[in-house]
């Protein structure tokens, strides 16, 4: 069953944030995974916090996801994180078939 990574994201620092962005890019493709959203325009439906940059990536399974995430690759990636970003960060299993 497929599994998304859902980041809602606030940048922090823009040159740390593109170098971030780089690596963890080239992680999620050796990882399987696969952008469905990255950034684009978020419009606020209901609620009352404004939207952030949302972005939405695929992977093959959980279990993917989270080795993906586990990584010493994508470890390179979080180094940057903490100072290029602040986010919100959730791991959702996808629908299974009807």
């Amino acid at each position: 069953m497929t599994a998304y990574v859902i980041s809602e994201v606030e940048m922090r620092d823009p040159e740390g944030f593109d170098a971030y962005r780089t690596l963890a890019a080239k992680t999620i493709a050796q990882y399987g995974g696969r952008y469905l959203v990255r950034g684009g325009k978020a419009e606020l439906a209901e609620g009352n916090l404004p939207p952030k940059a949302i972005v939405v990536v695929e992977f093959p399974s959980m279990a993917r996801l989270k080795e993906w995430y586990a990584s010493p690759e994508y470890a390179e990636a979080l180094k940057l994180r903490w100072t290029a970003l602040e986010r919100r960060l959730l791991f959702v299993e996808g629908a299974a078939p009807i």
